[in-house]
């Protein structure tokens, strides 16, 4: 039997970006883990996000509040990149309450013990006088990967469900090279590079990682008798197909307009192709080469 002997260790780490090396590993193990860290990293991160909105005055996505120079659609864009850290397993209600002229930022919320907005700076929106005021309501759940926001359509008039993005992790990159111990040169160096949202280290996060598929292999090796019937149950991955056009980091002007024609994530780019995506109202070749720069950021090709 292979035993592990390979060491791991930070090359660098801020509070949302780190460079973790693995080695010596045995040749093929660097895809193997390389490969196998990544998808869990970018799929199975618990996180927390804001899951519905409610506003005074505003019925539906597509309409405006009188005094916000946004429109609803831009605000709840906005809403999107708020980060949250909390761990409860009940959805929990934060408010926020703001009077014009000004700014409304993240840090405007009013949340109960137990939930942080970390990204405080985050504009959400502009109020252009006195007299704007937006109040609303916003739903938090935790959660896992990103769920799409027809899994939670409201009957509620004013109810405004979202895209959930519960993954913290916001992307992950690797590449394997050789390396040698002594004479020996057939051994593999993996280097990960890990971009989080800063609601988690990035080390916790591979370390919760690799416990995550520890315990999958576990199950292998010494099984657990499962109590209850196994329902089957949708799972929603974070990863390239399923990723929102918000997860590609795209111009706001950008996102809006695919939104507008129904193009919500990575699979609808692929479905219309680039022919059909140069034809979108207030896109034009730059922004056709803006979108298929994020695309190859994630591996992704837009084809014709």
């Amino acid at each position: 039997m292979i035993k592990p002997t390979f060491q791991f260790r930070i090359e660098k780490e801020t509070p949302d970006y780190g460079v973790f090396i693995f080695e010596p590993l045995q040749q093929g193990y660097g895809q193997t883990l390389g490969n196998s860290l990544r998808r869990v990293l970018l799929s199975s991160m618990p996180g927390a996000a804001i899951v519905q909105v409610k506003i005074s005055g505003v019925k539906h996505l597509f309409s405006t509040l009188k005094g916000m120079k946004e429109d609803i659609v831009e605000f709840t864009l906005n809403l999107k990149k708020v980060r949250i850290n909390y761990s409860g397993d009940k959805p929990v209600k934060i408010t926020l309450e703001k009077t014009g002229p000004g700014k409304i930022t993240a840090a405007d919320f009013k949340v109960p013990s137990g939930v942080e907005i970390v990204n405080k700076d985050q504009v959400l929106g502009t109020l252009a006088d006195k007299n704007a005021k937006l109040k609303g309501e916003f739903i938090v759940e935790s959660g896992f990967g990103y769920i799409p926001f027809e899994e939670r359509e409201s009957s509620e008039i004013g109810v405004i469900p979202l895209d959930a993005i519960f993954t913290p992790v916001k992307r992950v990159n690797y590449h394997v090279s050789a390396t040698r111990v002594g004479r020996v040169t057939n051994f593999d160096r993996l280097n990960m590079e890990v971009w989080t949202d800063g609601t988690i280290a990035p080390k916790d996060a591979v370390l919760r990682a690799a416990e995550t598929l520890s315990s999958f292999f576990n199950q292998i090796v010494n099984p657990q008798e499962v109590e209850e019937e196994v329902e089957e149950v949708t799972e929603y991955k974070a990863e390239e197909p399923s990723l929102t056009i918000e997860e590609l980091e795209l111009p706001t002007r950008i996102v809006n307009a695919l939104l507008k024609v129904g193009v919500r994530n990575v699979a609808d780019i692929q479905k219309a192709g680039r022919k059909k995506i140069s034809k979108v109202k207030n896109l034009g070749g730059k922004s056709l080469k803006i979108i298929e720069a994020a695309l190859v950021e994630k591996g992704v090709e837009l084809k014709d």
